[in-house]
């Protein structure tokens, strides 16, 4: 292995140094959406877990829509619908996002934002444990896209049932599997972070599939999506 070492930065940075960097490229690259900002205020008002996807990473999703020309989504993790509305605002009248939620309260919040931000025709709303729902979705290989960001124990299901729906050169992304480096570091373990091992031994060994980690810092500190394409 190479010896990187010799371009570490000197000068360390903290959350405060990535936080402020990213509110300085978005205020340039977003532009305000009060559709998308209602969904976190009212996620906040009702008690819903700050967990949502930052702005850069839901803008992220939105051009990636685009780019791909993606009609058909497969999204695990609904909360207040954030990333769902990214995605929506992306794809045409026609076109369709499956989202999964476990919690019937999230869901009714995230149905009510889609009403407000006009992209509820285009959004349905499966709720319950997506480990159960996704195997009797139909239509293997023709969706173009599947965002999953729920339970980190359960990726691997989540991925092999994203895997089978999505389409040749699809793509597949999973979110929050860098857990600031924890994954990487042996000595410390939980389910999450089990759950994204597991998923990653998986992929080394699919030839179905190839994949890579995008570590990223920001307004939510340092984590991670996985990016893949079914081959």
């Amino acid at each position: 292995m190479v010896d990187l070492t010799q371009y570490k930065q000197k000068d360390t940075t903290d959350y405060d140094d990535w936080f402020r960097s990213d509110q300085y490229h978005n205020s340039f690259l977003v532009k305000p959406d009060p559709d998308l900002d209602r969904v976190n205020q009212v996620g906040a008002q009702n008690g819903l877990p700050p967990i949502a996807v930052s702005t850069a990473l839901g803008k992220f999703l939105n051009l990636l829509v685009t780019s791909i020309g993606a009609k058909k989504i497969i999204e695990v993790g609904t909360l207040a619908g954030y990333s769902t509305i990214w995605m929506a605002k992306a794809i045409p009248d026609d076109g369709k996002i499956i989202t999964f939620e476990l919690e019937e309260k999230h869901a009714e919040i995230a149905r009510d934002n889609f009403v407000m931000a006009n992209v509820l025709h285009k959004v349905k709303v499966v709720v319950g444990p997506a480990a159960e729902s996704l195997p009797k979705i139909d239509g293997d290989g023709t969706f173009d896209l599947a965002f999953i960001d729920a339970d980190k124990e359960n990726n691997l299901e989540y991925f092999k049932q994203a895997k089978r729906l999505v389409r040749t050169k699809g793509v597949i992304i999973v979110d929050n599997v860098v857990r600031n480096g924890r994954v990487a570091v042996p000595d410390i373990s939980d389910n999450s972070i089990e759950g994204v091992r597991r998923l990653l031994e998986y992929i080394k060994g699919d030839n179905e599939v190839e994949g890579t980690t995008i570590a990223t810092v920001g307004e939510k500190g340092y984590d991670g999506f996985l990016y893949a394409v079914k081959l």
